[in-house]
């Protein structure tokens, strides 16, 4: 037979199992609430990365003040400071040059004689006309004044002596023109004899000896230049016009010179703008004494054009082009973004000319995202440095023990 249970084990085993229970519900309650929390934290993390994360990184650099001033590099025409083209002023044969192109005169100095036969009896002419038109007056001359004596004894008529004054007056007119055309024929023929007009080179030589000689056609037989100075003519953009006035210093540089630089000065200045460029014409002077450059060359002129004070410059990859105005935008202290509106200068490219809307002290964005808001927050990339980092005090060490042994 059976024995019946003990009680006393059966109420030991019931209560181990009621704790092992409760344990085992703890236990899973815990772990329940462990990976809620996990799950919430590791979310919150999350979000927080994903919002750190969201912030853009961005360079930022300050406005640099502008220069004093700005080189600005034109091309330049050089011409003689003095140049005339010498043509012919009556008509012959060309009787003998005297100068051939490179030839230096001076002023005054013979460049060439001209044979004029037909110029020279015309002249002879005159002259005896005019010694003609003397005679006819000096005889008019003295019937008159005999006239005038009889006329107060009454021994000749009023009208006998009213004639002989009139024949006089017009003796004496006859005679004055006769003058004056030995004067247009001298002058005539004075022009057979070519003479220089000033000091300077002879750089063109279109005639020979033998050639016909035709007064006012043709070419210029001779071309004189001064080129002691040069003129330096140079088409200043319409921007630059303002501050391109007499006295400004500038520097010529020539292909053919290398590394030589020749001071010029600005002279004068048109005082207009041609309406088809948009140009302001400027005439400098340059010292030729040495006799170095030549007129007609091409050079190169840089200016040194000066600018107001106050304004600034920033890069261009710093600028929104939005469609309203131009923008930048100002990181402040709380790395909050702020965009103004600025106003601009001359641009040169790779920066522009601040006039109005921005400081010296302030941090712009270099390359500026376009959607880019004012009060956005955005982290401001630290410069790294360029210099290498110190060695290992123990590298240096050992190399030192190495070099002992």
């Amino acid at each position: 037979m059976f024995a019946p249970p003990d009680p006393n084990i059966s109420s030991a085993s019931a209560h181990r199992t009621r704790r092992y229970g409760l344990a085992a519900l703890v236990i899973a309650l815990s772990l329940a609430a462990w990976g809620i929390i996990s799950r919430v934290s590791a979310r919150a993390a999350l979000a927080t990365d994903t919002a750190e994360l969201a912030i853009p990184t961005v360079s930022t650099i300050r406005p640099t003040p502008g220069s004093a001033a700005e080189e600005l590099v034109l091309p330049g025409s050089v011409q003689a400071y003095n140049e005339a083209m010498i043509f012919a002023r009556t008509n012959g044969y060309l009787r003998q040059w005297h100068t051939d192109i490179g030839t230096r005169v001076t002023k005054g100095q013979l460049l060439a004689e001209i044979d004029t036969p037909e110029v020279d009896q015309q002249l002879r002419q005159a002259r005896a006309d005019l010694a003609t038109a003397q005679a006819n007056f000096q005889l008019a001359h003295t019937t008159d004044q005999r006239w005038r004596e009889l006329l107060t004894t009454n021994s000749v008529s009023h009208q006998a002596a009213d004639s002989a004054a009139g024949d006089a007056s017009a003796k004496k007119a006859a005679l004055a023109s006769a003058e004056a055309n030995v004067a247009r024929l001298s002058d005539l023929e004075s022009f057979k004899r070519l003479l220089a007009p000033f000091d300077g080179v002879v750089t063109s030589r279109n005639t020979d000896i033998g050639s016909l000689i035709n007064a006012g056609q043709g070419s210029a037989l001779f071309r004189v230049a001064d080129t002691s100075k040069l003129r330096v003519y140079v088409l200043v953009p319409q921007l630059y016009a303002a501050n391109t006035t007499p006295g400004l210093q500038a520097d010529l540089t020539f292909p053919e010179r290398p590394g030589k630089i020749y001071p010029a000065q600005v002279v004068r200045t048109a005082d207009a703008l041609d309406p088809t460029s948009r140009t302001l014409q400027v005439e400098l002077l340059v010292d030729n004494s040495s006799g170095e450059l030549f007129p007609g060359a091409y050079s190169q002129v840089n200016f040194k054009i000066p600018r107001g004070t106050g304004h600034l410059s920033v890069p261009a990859n710093a600028v929104l082009f939005r469609s309203t105005d131009l923008q930048v935008a100002v990181v402040g202290a709380d790395n909050r973004v702020t965009l103004k509106n600025i106003t601009t200068g001359r641009d040169s490219g790779t920066s522009l000319e601040v006039l109005a809307g921005l400081t010296a002290g302030e941090d712009i964005i270099v390359n500026p995202s376009d959607s880019l808001e004012t009060g956005a927050r955005v982290r401001i990339l630290q410069p790294k440095s360029n210099s290498p980092p110190p060695a290992p005090q123990s590298a240096q060490a050992t190399s030192t023990g190495g070099s002992q042994s």
